[in-house]
């Protein structure tokens, strides 16, 4: 693949990006590919490099090394060209509180250079449309919940047409309703074209929101891919109950498979998993064991979770509620 090719079906690449501070290394040469049009999570625990390498990529904080392009320019280098595209809700919102929603949104518009004055009122209005806040434009933003906080802060990041949406932990501190909410405001941008790159260190989200993910660990950028390419990369485990364990062992052993014992609660039963990859299908294997005679009083395929392949990456848990 040509590199021009990459370019144009990707709206964020990174190459070797790194960042140091004195002696630390908080981003180590990681090479990072969000397609466009995709919900695209960036995922980790704490302290991974997150922050960072967002903050990098929307020209906030400069490489130590490495190459960066956005919508199809070079970073920072393009910087002016590229951020009229590009919306961003980074560290949390920060805004007036004694001001309403309408007011902040028009300050901070009126702070943009690239936002048209004569519509900033239409726009304002449109924006908080979007986000569901117009029934709190005029509200006083202290008594906004943390929740429509969030919002308010996106509504300012889609006051003018965007190609990608970065949002830095969208849905942290927020209550099950509020999360509800921006999971479904990303659903609907991604559903209109929108790339959205969503960090979390919270593994619910990423899998309820997006369709690719990268995983940070300790500064290295560990795996990406689509998340069903992230699953695929684990062990598959099948959960066989039967009375017949030796018969069972016999038969999948000689099939090439390697099981693992395990007693259940019953005592005439055992849990037999196989561990690794197999392209033996489950029909085949039922099918092995009964002409073996192998009695089967329950079968389960098992496949890897997401959780268990992130913290078999990073060698850490993530949170995975809220």
């Amino acid at each position: 693949m040509t590199g021009e090719t990459q370019v144009q079906g990707l709206a964020i690449e990174t190459r070797g990006l790194a960042k140091k501070f004195g002696s630390q290394t908080a981003v180590n040469g990681i090479d990072l590919m969000v397609p466009r049009g995709s919900v695209f999570g960036f995922l980790g625990p704490n302290g991974s490099g997150k922050t960072t390498s967002i903050r990098m990529l929307l020209g906030l904080s400069l490489a130590t090394s490495g190459t960066i392009s956005v919508l199809g320019q070079s970073m920072p280098a393009r910087l002016h060209e590229v951020l009229p595209h590009v919306g961003a809700l980074v560290e949390g919102p920060a805004f007036y509180p004694f001001l309403s929603g309408a007011a902040n949104l028009r300050r901070l518009d009126t702070a943009d250079r690239f936002a048209p004055r004569g519509t900033r009122r239409a726009r304002v209005q449109g924006a908080l449309e979007r986000v569901g806040l117009s029934h709190a434009a005029d509200k006083k933003v202290h008594a906004y919940s943390l929740g429509m906080k969030q919002r308010l802060g996106i509504a300012n990041a889609l006051l003018l047409p965007r190609e990608l949406l970065v949002l830095d932990e969208p849905t942290n501190g927020l209550d099950p309703q509020g999360t509800r909410e921006v999971r479904s405001l990303v659903h609907s941008l991604a559903a209109e074209g929108t790339t959205v790159f969503v960090s979390s260190h919270l593994l619910a989200e990423v899998e309820q929101m997006c369709t690719h993910a990268a995983v940070m660990s300790a500064g290295s950028l560990v795996a990406q891919g689509t998340l069903a390419q992230l699953r695929q990369v684990g062990e598959s485990r099948v959960h066989l109950r039967t009375p017949d364990a030796a018969g069972a062992l016999r038969v999948l052993t000689h099939l090439g498979l390697d099981p693992v014992l395990a007693t259940s609660d019953a005592a005439d039963e055992v849990v037999i998993a196989l561990l690794g990859d197999t392209n033996w299908q489950p029909e085949a294997i039922v099918t092995a064991l009964v002409a073996g005679g192998v009695r089967i009083r329950g079968f389960a395929i098992e496949e890897p979770s997401l959780e268990e392949r992130f913290v078999a990456l990073t060698g850490e848990g993530f949170d995975v509620v809220q």
